[in-house]
């Protein structure tokens, strides 16, 4: 089978990955994991990158109500491994159990930084600016 020249992750590392997602969200769902900061934290799993070869699942997770999540991140990747158990059950199909990693997700971070420049006088005006321009 060709491959195709384009760069970024392929279909099957997409669907896997959306697979993981699923899953890692129904075990943080139940609550299985003792662990006084996660016991009580609503934690959004938004994306899970997986590597080439199946074998490394990134997860980037958001903490509800948190503006600091690297606490919540770092007790993540200390109950990786009952995660990990915990996985095995919905991902059995797959050959190899992927290693998890959780990162915090800093998009939404980037999105909010995005939305203030376009709000901010300066956008604004030249928007504005633009607008009276097409007109005339």
């Amino acid at each position: 089978m060709a491959r195709s020249s384009k760069s970024g992750p392929s279909q099957r590392s997409l669907s896997v990955g959306e697979k993981v997602r699923h899953a890692l969200t129904e075990v943080l769902q139940r609550g299985e994991i003792r662990d006084p900061l996660l016991e009580n934290a609503v934690i959004s799993v938004s994306e899970v990158r997986m590597a080439s070869d199946l074998k490394l699942a990134t997860a980037y997770v958001t903490v509800l109500g948190q503006t600091d999540t690297e606490p919540y991140v770092a007790a993540l990747n200390q109950h990786v491994r009952f995660i990990r158990g915990r996985l095995t059950p919905a991902l059995k199909q797959m050959k190899y159990m992927p290693e998890v990693r959780f990162r915090a997700d800093t998009s939404f971070d980037n999105f909010a930084r995005i939305d203030a420049l376009l709000k901010s006088p300066e956008v604004v005006r030249d928007l504005d600016g633009d607008d009276d321009e097409d007109l005339g």
